[in-house]
C-alpha cells in the first residue's frame, strides 16, 4: 500500500521536482491570483449528449484537491471552478464569458470537445486568456501563429488516424477502407491525416465514408451502407454511444472488418458492457498511456501512484475508465506548468511555461512517452503506440509511432 506522504511526494518527483512550498510574490496581482489561490475556470459536459465524458472534470477537481492538500503550488491552493456547458458551443460562450469576466480566472483549463472549444477560441485570444490543455485533438488547437494563447494536450487526431493509415499500408495493402465519422473538425481532422498515412497513391483505399451529426442518437443506416460498399477495414470515429453502437452493429450483421477505434472511445469501462467486450476483440487503436485494466502494471510504480490517487479521491469503480486517466494527466502537466511559473502568475507567463515544457513524464503515460511543448510546437504529446483488444484489455503491439 502506497501511504498518503509517499504518494505526495512520489507525486510531486514525477513533476519534475520542482519546489512546491516556496512563498508567493506580494507584488504581483493578475487576474485569478491571490497570496493564497489560483482560481481557474472549465467547461464540461456534465449533462447533454457526451455527459460521460463529465468524470473528466471531477478527475481535474479531485487532481488539485490533492494537491492543495499538500500546500498546493508555490503556497497557493488551486481553485477549480468547472461548470456545465451540456456540449453545446453558446453555452460554453456564455458559460465562458462568465469564468472570464465575472469569476476572473486566470485561465481556461481542459474544456471538453471541438466544436465548443472552438466558440470561445476567438475570445479567449482577443482577450489574451490562455486556454490550456483543450480536451479535443483536433489540429486546430495546435495553431500557435493564429491563436498563441491556445494549446491542446492529447496526440491530434490526424497523428492517429496517419498511424491508423501507415499500419494499414504495412499490414493489409489491399484493404477496402469503410470509415463512420462525425461530421466536424474531429472527424475532417482523421480524414486528412488517414488521407497521409495512406499516402496520394494509396487514398483510393477508402472505399465508402458515412458520417453522422454531433448529437446523433444512431448509426445503424451508416454501418450498413459501409458495407454495402464492400469495405472490408472499419475505421469508427465516433464518440463512445455511437462507437459502442458501431461494434454491436457491426457484429450483428454478421460483417468482420479489420476495426480501428480512435482513442476518444478506447475506455473499455464505459464503451463497452462486459456483455459487449467479445464483440470488440481484436479491434485496434492507439494509445500513449497505461490501460488500467492492464495486469502488465500492476507493479508499476506510476500505476500505483494512480491506484493510490483513486482510492482517495474518486471511486473504485472509475480506476478502469481511460477518461480518469486522461483527466489524471492533464491536470498534472498543469500543476507542472504552475510550478514552474514560480511567483509570476501572469496569463503572459503561464502561457510561456505552457510553451516550454521540457520532457516531462508523468506516472500514466507509457513508457517513453514524453510531454514537450516550444513556441513552434503545440501538440503536447505526439506519440502513440498501437494496441489490440484482447478480450479483457488493450494489448500493446510495435514500437512507439508519431511525429
Amino acid at each position: 500500500m502506497v501511504s498518503r506522504r509517499a504518494f505526495l511526494q512520489s507525486s510531486a518527483a514525477s513533476l519534475g521536482g520542482l519546489a512546491w512550498g516556496a512563498s508567493p510574490s506580494r507584488a504581483d496581482t493578475p487576474p485569478g491570483v491571490t497570496e493564497t489561490e489560483i482560481k481557474i475556470g472549465q467547461t464540461m459536459p456534465y449533462s447533454g449528449p457526451l455527459s460521460a465524458y463529465g468524470v473528466i472534470g471531477k478527475t481535474d477537481a479531485a487532481y488539485f484537491a490533492m494537491i492543495n492538500e499538500s500546500g498546493g503550488v508555490n503556497g497557493r491552493k488551486i481553485r477549480l471552478i468547472s461548470v456545465d456547458d451540456e456540449y453545446n458551443p453558446a453555452k460554453t460562450v456564455e458559460q465562458t464569458r462568465r469564468l472570464v469576466e465575472y469569476e476572473g480566472v486566470a485561465f481556461i483549463f481542459n474544456s471538453l470537445g471541438t466544436w465548443t472549444n472552438g466558440a470561445i477560441r476567438a475570445y479567449l485570444n482577443i482577450n489574451e486568456v490562455p486556454q490550456l490543455f483543450v480536451a479535443s485533438g483536433a489540429e486546430m488547437f495546435g495553431d500557435q501563429e493564429r491563436f498563441p494563447w491556445t494549446m491542446g494536450w492529447q496526440p491530434s487526431y490526424q497523428t492517429e488516424a496517419a498511424i491508423f493509415g501507415k499500419q494499414i499500408l504495412a499490414t493489409k495493402p489491399d484493404a477496402k477502407i469503410g470509415v463512420l465519422y462525425q461530421d466536424d473538425s474531429f472527424g475532417r481532422d482523421y480524414m486528412v491525416g488517414l488521407k497521409e498515412g495512406l499516402g496520394a497513391k494509396h487514398a483510393r483505399m477508402i472505399v465508402e465514408t458515412a458520417t453522422y451529426e454531433t448529437g446523433a442518437t444512431t448509426i445503424d443506416s451508416q454501418i450498413v451502407a459501409l458495407r454495402r460498399a464492400g469495405a472490408d477495414t472499419f475505421m469508427i470515429v465516433a464518440v463512445e454511444e455511437l462507437a459502442e453502437q458501431a461494434i454491436n452493429k457491426t457484429f450483428d450483421i454478421g460483417w468482420m472488418p479489420v476495426r480501428y477505434l480512435t482513442g476518444v472511445s478506447q475506455s473499455i469501462s464505459s464503451t463497452m458492457t462486459p456483455s459487449g467486450r467479445e464483440k470488440l476483440k481484436g479491434t485496434i487503436t492507439a494509445v500513449y498511456d497505461k490501460d488500467p485494466t492492464d495486469a502488465r502494471w500492476r507493479d508499476d510504480a506510476g500505476f500505483m501512484l494512480y491506484t493510490a490517487f483513486i482510492k482517495k479521491y474518486m471511486s473504485q469503480n472509475e480506476q478502469d475508465d481511460a477518461k480518469v486517466v486522461n483527466g489524471f494527466g492533464v491536470a498534472a502537466t498543469m500543476v507542472h506548468v504552475l510550478a514552474q511559473c514560480g511567483s509570476d502568475l501572469s496569463r503572459k507567463n503561464i502561457m510561456y511555461q505552457a510553451s516550454n515544457i521540457k520532457s516531462l513524464e508523468l506516472p500514466m503515460l507509457l513508457p517513453g512517452v514524453k510531454i514537450c511543448t516550444s513556441s513552434s510546437n503545440y501538440h503536447p504529446i505526439r506519440q502513440m503506440q498501437l494496441a489490440s483488444f484482447n478480450g479483457s484489455s488493450w494489448e500493446l503491439f510495435g514500437e512507439l509511432l508519431g511525429s
